[in-house]
């Protein structure tokens, strides 16, 4: 099993090379990843899960663990909540993301594995891999690419791949 590689703007995948966004503040080598920084950290994120829009998705053709998102899911952000870099139902007494997004961003997600086993408080937290923003813009430190390709790639994804996101070079 070969994992994806993002490097230099580009995922790489099965043979196919992707436009892809990362974080507003670049790659950083995954030690210097801190909450809220907008960095992507560098490394070998397996992909978790994935989880869906049911009023704007079909059931996926995937092999990856999934589930429906509801409007009442959220992802904690905030290093001094117990289940930081945990989902979380809102209302929530912590600092959380929002999972059900009006701008779709969130309608195809897969849920990396970054600072999960075990969690850092203060490592960094939901880090996704997700649809790209229609202008290509940067992420606050995820991995987003257009929805058809995450949609085509859906069904070649499963349980032991990663992506390997690149540091760029120099």
């Amino acid at each position: 099993m070969t994992d994806l590689v993002v490097a230099d703007g580009r995922l790489h995948a099965f043979g196919g090379h992707f436009p892809v966004a990362v974080g507003r503040a670049g790659v950083v080598p995954a030690r210097n990843k801190r909450e809220g920084d907008g960095a992507t950290p560098a490394g070998r994120l397996p992909l978790r899960a994935l989880l869906l829009r049911p009023d704007r998705m079909a059931a996926p053709d995937t092999r990856l663990p999934w589930r429906w998102l509801r409007p009442t899911d959220g992802w904690s952000d905030d290093p001094a909540d117990p289940c930081y870099n945990r989902p979380i139902t809102l209302p929530h007494p912590f600092r959380a993301e929002r999972l059900w997004r009006a701008d779709g961003l969130y309608d195809l997600v897969i849920v990396l594995g970054w600072n999960d086993d075990p969690v850092v408080p203060g490592r960094g937290s939901a880090i996704f891999w997700h649809v790209m923003a229609p202008d290509g813009a940067p992420t606050e430190g995820c991995i987003a690419c257009a929805r058809e390709v995450l949609e085509a790639l859906l069904p070649r994804l499963e349980p032991g791949l990663a992506i390997t996101v690149h540091a760029p070079a120099g």
